[in-house]
């Protein structure tokens, strides 16, 4: 059984984010809040949160599910709109500024059926 998580126009860039997914992916649930818990990146509080609204949108489609038995089985971050702002400089010019947004989404999965 499967439980996916979307969180949208997330106020990080996905390059940041990705650095942050790669390393979760394919873990135990709990494993994968301990190295989120331990990284020291701003990704990682949003992943946290994401990863639980996954085990608990699996918890919510049956009841007989076990978080302890769920693994991440994919994760990935994409690209959102990008916020345009300007900054002035000199001479009365204006340079632009890219805020970048991304989405990210988590799949969990039954770890009896994990491919090794």
């Amino acid at each position: 059984m499967e439980a996916k998580a979307v969180a949208k126009h997330v106020r990080i860039s996905a390059r940041k984010a990705r650095l942050v997914a790669n390393e979760i992916r394919g873990y135990d649930y709990k494993e994968a809040i301990d190295i989120l818990r331990f990284t020291n990146k701003g990704a990682s509080s949003m992943m946290i949160n994401l990863l639980n609204s996954a085990v608990a949108n699996a918890v919510q489609m049956n009841e007989s599910v076990d978080p302890a038995n769920l693994y991440v089985k994919k994760i990935y971050v994409d690209d959102g709109p990008i916020m345009k702002r300007f900054r002035p400089r000199a001479r009365g010019r204006a340079s632009r500024i890219r805020k970048r947004l991304s989405h990210i989404t988590v799949v969990v999965s039954d770890s009896d059926k994990k491919a090794k």
